[in-house]
């Protein structure tokens, strides 16, 4: 699993060059899909794989789906097995895409920025576009990213029933430091 998250690291430096792709092996992706039935369905990644490129305005994330924890060891299983995720046939949940307004944000300059983001979710090998907006906070050159976006299981193949359980649009929400 490690070289899967190094190799990808390296391959997004040098796709997008050193100088201007910033990059993390800790950013955060929380899944929630909880429902006033059931608030167990929520889960953290702590060790996702980021990029932002300062100069294209590049963003992504790759996340190993066994890596999300959820407080239900059952739940944890479902999400992996094969109707759900299938981490052993699909291991990763990622995301590529690009800062549409990119020239609204100084990187030189401490400030917070909401930028609007579109890109590509993949799940299971199925590819949808997502549309949503980012938080960019500027301090002493550091950047602090963050983002939430819905999207339906059922573009993905993934069927949770109809008992009401589980949200058919779970929410995501992305973070990430770049030093």
């Amino acid at each position: 699993m490690k070289q899967i998250v190094l190799s990808s690291c390296f391959t997004l430096m040098a796709i997008t060059g050193f100088a201007q792709a910033k990059t993390t092996t800790s950013a955060t992706v929380a899944f929630d899909a909880t429902t006033p039935l059931d608030a167990l369905p929520k889960a953290e990644n702590k060790t996702v794989v980021a990029m932002l490129n300062t100069k294209s305005g590049e963003v992504g994330f790759e996340a190993a789906v066994n890596n999300f924890a959820f407080t239900n060891p059952t739940i944890q299983q479902h999400f992996n097995e094969e109707r759900w995720l299938n981490s052993g046939k699909f291991p990763l949940f990622t995301f590529a895409g690009k800062i549409t307004d990119l020239k609204n944000v100084n990187f030189k300059k401490d400030g917070t920025y909401t930028v609007n983001v579109e890109g590509t979710l993949t799940v299971k090998d199925k590819s949808n576009p997502v549309t949503t907006t980012a938080t960019l906070a500027v301090k002493g050159g550091s950047i602090q990213s963050s983002s939430n976006f819905t999207f339906k299981l059922s573009d993905y193949g993934i069927n949770v029933g109809s008992q009401g359980k589980i949200a058919n649009e779970p929410k995501i929400t992305v973070s990430a430091d770049f030093k």
